[in-house]
């Protein structure tokens, strides 16, 4: 799916990077940011329908979005954009732009809380169900991951049931616009329950893997599951 990879995270501030060059990515050339700033929760629900507290241990609320990229943004042509699901598959499968939003469409709302501490609350979006994508395939009972490819380069490894419930998605649209560039339109994964790395970015593409491959980030020291309220942010949490 692609080797040079744009390295994407999702905040201006300086994370912990392994590997021969240990400079944070927003120290590195071609990286760039915009600021957030913080606000209080208010009168939003403190708590999960599950109990657990809505702001995950070592996060904090924020009204913006931050944006960082090492890398460039890749430029995608919708006429050419091409989504591939392929790997532990009968038969793998490949749709346009507008064969893939031809599939059913949801709206839904929520959470997102990046690994650099930092949660946004409440926040809308439009797409596709992971689950109804999975549907078009016959995936084979051994498959137990999924690794998420992305225009650029990038990928990320997701365990298979994680991806099996209401809130796992692709989206479009966010705020009923689409999304722009630096947030990874024209498609994004969404798995609002993991920390937002594991959302990629300018997905093009879903491979059904047996066993734990570790995606870029992951290989570079992040968690290879990535459960905010566990705060399993790096190798070792």
């Amino acid at each position: 799916m692609g080797s040079d990879a744009s390295v994407v995270t999702c905040s201006w501030r300086p994370i912990r990077w392994i590997g021969r060059d240990h400079r944070a990515p927003a120290r590195l050339p071609g990286a760039r940011g915009r600021p957030v700033t913080t606000q209080q929760a208010g009168n939003k629900p403190s708590q999960l329908p599950d109990g657990r507290d809505r702001l995950p241990p070592g996060q904090r609320l924020t009204d913006g979005w931050p944006v960082l990229t090492y890398g460039s943004t890749p430029r995608i042509d919708l006429a050419t954009w091409e989504f591939r699901i392929f790997g532990l598959v009968e038969d793998e499968k490949r749709l346009s732009w507008d064969e893939f939003n031809a599939l059913p469409q949801i709206d839904t709302t929520t959470d997102i809380h990046c690994v650099t501490t930092w949660s946004r609350y409440d926040n809308r979006w439009q797409g596709v169900r992971f689950r109804d994508v999975m549907d078009l395939v016959d995936v084979l009972p051994e498959a137990s991951e999924v690794m998420f490819h992305s225009y650029g380069g990038y990928t990320t490894n997701v365990p298979l049931e994680e991806l099996m419930g209401d809130d796992a998605m692709f989206a479009h649209s966010h705020d009923g616009q689409p999304l722009e560039r630096d947030h990874g339109g024209p498609l994004r994964g969404m798995i609002p329950h993991l920390y937002f790395w594991k959302s990629a970015k300018w997905v093009r593409g879903i491979e059904f893997l047996p066993d734990v491959r570790p995606g870029f980030w992951e290989m570079y020291g992040y968690h290879i599951h990535g459960d905010p309220w566990k705060e399993e942010r790096y190798v070792g949490d």
